[in-house]
């Protein structure tokens, strides 16, 4: 069984590499368009983003910027927010700023595949991967994470 759970966690890194590896279509800064699908509770949601902010902050210092977000209408897109905002980064989601701050665009992708989710958030200067099992009580790591840093 652990065999199993050891092929099964490699096969998800592996599609989680070949995901961020892979072509989306570009929005603006070259990074990916933010895309999440609406079907994902606000419990996985939530428990996603948070994770996500989290490593997002060891990677970039929490609260250290502001932070672009062009969201879409899904659960996700409002969990990021709301997390961004609680590891006290200002985030901006119309794109417009006074000209002096200076932001840090960032996009995210979620992809459901086989069973789990697939997110990965992109900045200028890093993007981060991961997958996840989602329960009805939330989501759970299901794989290591995922750490490009760009020079």
């Amino acid at each position: 069984m652990r065999t199993f759970h050891l092929i099964r966690s490699l096969a998800a890194a592996c599609v989680l590499a070949i995901v961020l590896s892979g072509c989306q279509s570009l929005g603006t800064d070259g990074l990916a368009a933010s895309d999440a699908p609406d079907d994902i509770s606000g419990p996985a949601a939530s428990a996603i983003a948070g994770d996500m902010v989290s490593r997002l902050a060891e990677q970039i210092g929490p609260g250290t910027a502001t932070v672009s977000l062009k969201q879409d209408s899904s659960p996700f897109g409002q969990a990021l927010e709301a997390a961004l905002k609680g590891w006290g980064y200002a985030v901006v989601t119309d794109q417009k700023t006074d000209g002096a701050t200076s932001t840090v665009p960032l996009a995210y992708v979620l992809v459901p595949y086989e069973g789990q989710v697939l997110a990965r958030l992109s900045t200028n200067s890093v993007e981060l991967g991961r997958a996840y099992t989602v329960t009805q009580a939330g989501a759970l790591p299901a794989s290591a994470l995922s750490v490009m840093q760009r020079g």
